[in-house]
């Protein structure tokens, strides 16, 4: 699965604040997501955070071709 830095990740599963919306700050074995209602952050495994993804936000990179 093809997941970047800045990608936001709409998860099968709410945050208890109620959103289910991450924004991708670092990824790795580990991904570091960030609640975008909270603002709270967490370390995840790899393994688990693709099981539970259920989209894909990019932002549209206006230079790439």
């Amino acid at each position: 699965m093809d997941v970047r830095v800045g990608d936001t990740l709409v998860m099968k599963k709410n945050h208890p604040c109620g959103s289910c919306r991450f924004a991708v700050l670092r990824v790795g074995m580990d991904f570091r997501l960030q609640c975008e209602g909270c603002g709270h952050q967490i370390m995840i495994s790899r393994i688990k955070a693709e099981k539970g993804i259920r989209s894909i936000e990019r932002e549209v990179d206006e230079n790439a071709e």
